[in-house]
This record gives C-alpha cells, sequence and structure tokens, in this order.
C-alpha cells in the first residue's frame, strides 16, 4: 500500500509530467525504481489518471460544454473539433485494448524507456525546430486527425509520451505550437477518462483511501498547472527544452542501469 508521502510525489509527477512532453508513464515507473519504493497499485494508477483528468476538465472546460451543445445547436466549428478528436481517439483506444497487458509489464525495462526518451527527445527537437507553424487547430483536417491519433498509439511505450509523440506529429504537419499542444491535451480527455473508467472497478474496496485522494488532489493541480504553463510557454518559446530534458532523464537512467548491472 503505497504512504502518503510516495502518493503525493507520484501525483505531483504524473500530473506534470502527463501534460508536458517528457512521458509520465516513463517518470512513474522510473521513480519507483530509482528509489526501491513499492509499486503503489493498480487503484492508485487510476487515482492519478482520475486527477488528471478533473485537471482536463478544469481547464478545457468552455470548449467541451461547446462541443456537446454543438451536437444540439448545430455549431459547425465544435461540431467538426469533436468529430476529429474521436477519429484521433480511436486507433489510441484499439491498441491501448489490445497491447494494455504487454504495455505494463514488457515496455517497462529502464533501457527501453531511455532509449524512448532520448529518440522522441531528438525527434521533437529536430520537428519543432523544422516545422513551419502556418496552421491553426480549426485548420486541422480528417487526415491530420487520423495521424496523430494512429501515432498516439505508441505512447503504450513508456517514455514516447502521448503529449509528446502528438505535439510532435501535429508540428511536423505544420500546426502552429500553441494549438498543437491544446489539440493534443483535448484528444487526452476521452482516453484518459475511457482508460480511468476501465479500471475504476479497482479502487472499490482497495485499502489506503487517504492515499488514493492525496494522489487524485496532487495530480489535478499539478496536471491543471501544467496545462496552463505550457499553452503560456510555447506561445513565445519552442519545445526544445523538453527536448534536451529528456534526453538529459535518459542518460541519468542508462547511467544508473549501467552502474547496477
Amino acid at each position: 500500500m503505497v504512504n502518503q508521502f510516495h502518493a503525493l510525489v507520484l501525483g505531483l509527477v504524473q500530473g506534470l509530467t502527463e501534460f508536458l512532453p517528457v512521458s509520465s508513464s516513463a517518470h512513474l515507473a522510473l521513480i519507483p525504481w530509482l528509489f526501491g519504493w513499492q509499486d503503489p497499485g493498480l487503484a492508485f494508477d487510476v487515482a492519478l489518471h482520475l486527477g488528471t483528468l478533473a485537471g482536463l476538465l478544469v481547464y478545457y472546460w468552455h470548449d467541451w460544454v461547446d462541443m456537446v451543445a454543438s451536437v444540439f445547436n448545430g455549431e459547425r466549428r465544435a461540431q467538426r473539433l469533436l468529430f476529429l478528436l474521436i477519429v484521433a481517439s480511436i486507433p489510441g483506444a484499439i491498441f491501448g485494448l489490445l497491447l494494455e497487458r504487454r504495455a505494463e509489464t514488457t515496455f517497462r525495462s529502464p533501457l527501453l524507456i531511455a532509449f524512448a526518451l532520448a529518440a522522441l527527445g531528438l525527434i521533437l527537437w529536430r520537428v519543432d525546430k523544422r516545422a513551419k507553424q502556418s496552421r491553426a487547430i480549426g485548420e486541422i483536417g480528417l487526415r491530420d486527425a487520423i495521424l496523430i491519433g494512429l501515432f498516439q498509439a505508441l505512447a503504450l511505450i513508456p517514455g514516447v509520451s502521448r503529449s509528446g509523440i502528438t505535439i510532435t506529429v501535429a508540428r511536423a504537419l505544420g500546426i502552429q505550437r500553441q494549438d498543437a499542444a491544446n489539440f493534443s491535451f483535448l484528444m487526452a480527455t476521452p482516453i484518459i477518462a475511457g482508460a480511468g473508467l476501465l479500471k475504476a472497478r479497482e479502487m472499490v474496496h482497495t485499502a489506503g483511501a487517504a492515499a488514493l485522494v492525496t494522489g487524485f488532489v496532487a495530480a489535478a493541480l499539478a496536471g491543471l498547472f501544467a496545462i496552463s504553463a505550457l499553452v503560456r510557454f510555447v506561445r513565445t518559446r519552442s519545445y526544445v527544452p523538453f527536448a534536451w530534458y529528456r534526453i538529459a532523464v535518459a542518460t541519468l537512467v542508462a547511467g544508473v542501469f549501467a552502474m547496477s548491472v
């Protein structure tokens, strides 16, 4: 059973890294490995995901209200965005169901995580430096949504990062930095909600309810902060600092692993 301190740390890490393009799954796998903490369990993982979902809904509540209302009032822009988000979410949902077990076991090797962190860091750096900023979120088309959704499935590998891969593909398609982040985060809402609801039964009758609440609240507040901070940051700056951070963490992990064998 996870203690309160571990719950707070892991909740903060989940909330920050879910939305920054640095891979939450990598950090949540690496921190217990580095510090020798016990596996917090599936129920705690669900609490963290529901926390980040709460942060998303708070930040984008107006957008989601508009999209849901568009089903009834016929507002075309919001309807179109809702349709594209549904299309983009389908590949990730399918691959998530098919490869869930493998993602929780085979894919969690520290060396694989280090490789994924470094590889996508280099790709993000190159793409963001070279890509144009010629398209807004309203110019995203069906082909773009399908491509972003297909690449999102790679986020099952810890170290790739769901936000990292979707932002990278969006930037490669010429979508502006801020809108690439917004589309990525809006895409995250149904994916995180679906994953959380599928596993929510694991939270029923689970001991350690205080730790679950701590993790949930920490993830929600940190996630809300991370979304707001990143959207503001990329208005005037590039994603390059996150690319270098990924490479630095990958180097640290590889070094620790080499010394431990």
